[in-house]
């Protein structure tokens, strides 16, 4: 399995759109934090903005896609002069639609939703990428045509907003970061995106760790597999996935052993052996640092919370 899809896989995240937004000129969007293990993310379809987050500022254009792994509060600008409107919204049966306070024409066509995650496999994923991301799907033909498509598709549903309307913007969020997660860093993006090497023999170890994070992993037999030499291989890892090795392999077992947590009756010693620990103390200490509880404990709050999903399911069917 290929790394984006073994990674999303793992993660589980659920991907929801909260609202689109059709602001004319001159007007401020204030968007406040998101929950925890929530992260937002924007889509521009059209127009120009410029977005803030933090003392970051993004100016985004048609095919731009930004994601919040934070979930801080952030502002969305469109440009005009004097000074700045706030926003209205109307309120639909899947999500909100947000206006400039006054009317006038649009000039962007922004979508905007969340990824949800647990504390397990998503929060390693999440967390291991810059903050924000950003990257452009308007800089090659390619993704051009796929992001038109996708938009497209994003459009039609917002204007049905009818039955299944949002399940198929959830899935179709959820391609948005699939094509995201695989897109190299270019002049949109200044932080590594690991999850998008672009030199093959690099990504072809990334892949191997993540299809076998348990299998002893030397930098010998890493840099074997990828065709360099030791040191070579040491360097273009830095570069490609902005990370060490050895921080890599830590991240790819610990999303393995969340993922066998949840859904195995393994013990914990068995699945540290599994993903390449020789003891489940060490293995105790890696996950306690990454995910900050024992991996005890995140099984018993893990079914504690699916005991919880079911009751409340079971008490609406009641």
């Amino acid at each position: 399995m290929d790394s984006v899809s073994h990674l999303l896989r793992m993660a589980r995240l659920r991907a929801s759109l909260d609202r689109r937004c059709l602001l004319s000129e001159g007007t401020r969007m204030d968007v406040p934090p998101y929950r925890e293990q929530e992260a937002p993310f924007h889509v521009l379809l059209e127009g120009e903005c410029r977005l803030q987050v933090g003392t970051t500022v993004l100016d985004l254009r048609a095919g731009d896609v930004v994601i919040i792994p934070s979930g801080v509060p952030h502002q969305v600008t469109t440009s005009g002069e004097g000074g700045l409107r706030s926003t209205t919204e109307t309120h639909g049966d899947v999500f909100v639609s947000t206006y400039s306070e006054g009317g006038g024409a649009p000039v962007i066509d922004l979508f905007c939703g969340r990824y949800t995650f647990d504390v397990g496999a998503g929060s390693v994923l999440l967390r291991s990428l810059p903050n924000p991301v950003h990257v452009s799907f308007g800089q090659c033909a390619e993704g051009r045509e796929v992001l038109r498509m996708l938009g497209a598709l994003m459009r039609g549903e917002a204007r049905r907003e009818g039955e299944g309307t949002s399940a198929i913007l959830s899935a179709l969020c959820t391609v948005l970061l699939a094509m995201t997660l695989r897109t190299s860093r270019g002049s949109a993006t200044t932080a590594t995106l690991w999850t998008a090497a672009v030199n093959g023999r690099i990504a072809r170890a990334v892949e191997g760790v993540l299809n076998d994070p348990g299998a002893d992993w030397t930098i010998d037999r890493l840099s074997r597999a990828a065709a360099m030499s030791r040191a070579t291989f040491l360097r273009h890892f830095s570069q490609e996935t902005g990370m060490t090795v050895g921080a890599f392999l830590a991240k790819a077992r610990l999303m393995t052993a969340a993922e066998l947590l949840d859904s195995t009756d393994a013990t914990v010693a068995t699945i540290a052996g599994q993903v390449g620990y020789q003891s489940e103390s060490a293995f105790s200490r890696a996950f306690r640092a990454q995910l900050g509880t024992t991996p005890a404990r995140f099984r018993r709050d893990q079914a504690r919370s699916r005991n919880a999903d079911i009751r409340t399911v079971d008490g609406r069917r009641g």
